[in-house]
């Protein structure tokens, strides 16, 4: 069987609709609730179902009242209870034949079959007038999109963000970190733009090949830590969670769980990180998303930041 990987969406017994948020996925799925059947929901597919769309927060509360079963660091669904996996780079046709702006996106990346799809309500049927566009890129190819991305936008072929757009985006991260801060880190990443007026990211997912040895399970908790720390390694800092292998006296890895902090540096930066701190095997590593609003923690670049 073909594994499910992050940014696929399941389908469970009951109609519900998850988005993955794991890769850790052979007994149960790791998810996120985002979609639930409800005659008076906003959303609805090509049949005229209508769903109801649930937001991060409102998603764990539902699923704590309705399946207590399923509740845990994120939603974990039972591999018996699936009724239906949609895979990004499988439906990638399909959607973009019925979204020109998304063919446009695919016509200015030209990836290979199968290293590209498209996520979110997109991939559901229940988009909106209003809805982002979420491109899925797997593996290497990722960072060939994200050059595009820089060069389309150099060449005017992709639209840069306004600064209307970079307030909306700080105010629904909500992030730790200032505006100034937030946005000098975010302009670097060239991995968002608009296309025709209409949002999109380019967001990291490993490529089968690189699934072995993707899970990044809790460890036991030490407590709360402040560093500064050299990146020696940052070839997985888009993916979720981000991961930095870092150069430091107790830790050895700096991870995030919130995408606010993923792509925040590069190797040969230094860091300061402020997270919770926890033991896996022989190792320390520093978690930043340890809770849902990551309140009081954060990454930066000092690198960046001290230029």
């Amino acid at each position: 069987m073909i594994p499910v990987r992050l940014r696929d969406f399941i389908e469970d017994s009951d109609g519900w609709l998850y988005a993955v948020s794991t890769y850790d996925n052979d007994e149960s799925i790791g998810c996120v609730l985002r979609y639930v059947p409800d005659e008076n929901g906003e959303r609805q597919n090509s049949t005229g179902k209508r769903y109801k769309k649930f937001d991060f927060e409102d998603a764990f509360a539902f699923i704590e009242r309705h399946k207590p079963h399923y509740s845990d660091l994120v939603q974990r669904v039972p591999v018996n209870d699936v009724k239906k996996i949609f895979r990004p780079d499988l439906e990638i046709q399909q959607i973009a034949g019925n979204h020109p702006r998304v063919q446009k996106l695919l016509d200015i990346f030209r990836l290979p079959p199968g290293s590209v799809g498209c996520t979110g309500s997109l991939l559901c049927g229940l988009e909106n007038q209003s809805s982002d566009i979420d491109l899925v890129v797997y593996g290497k190819h990722w960072f060939i999109a994200q050059e595009l991305v820089k060069k389309r936008t150099d060449e005017g072929k992709i639209e840069g963000l306004s600064e209307e757009m970079w307030q909306k985006v700080y105010e629904k991260r909500n992030p730790e970190i200032s505006y100034d801060q937030f946005v000098l880190h975010e302009k670097r990443k060239w991995n968002r733009g608009q296309i025709e007026g209409t949002y999109f990211d380019i967001l990291y997912t490993r490529s089968y090949d690189d699934l072995k040895n993707a899970s990044t399970g809790g460890g036991r908790v030490i407590g709360k830590m402040d560093i500064e720390a050299l990146v020696t390694d940052a070839s997985l800092a888009f993916d979720s969670p981000a991961i930095y292998e870092v150069e430091h006296e107790s830790v050895s890895r700096v991870l995030s769980f919130t995408h606010t902090y993923s792509g925040q540096a590069l190797e040969g930066e230094r860091i300061e990180v402020k997270g919770t701190c926890e033991q896996h095997g022989n190792e320390q590593w520093l978690v930043v998303g340890t809770t849902r609003e990551a309140k009081g923690e954060y990454i930066v670049s000092r690198t960046l930041l001290d230029q």
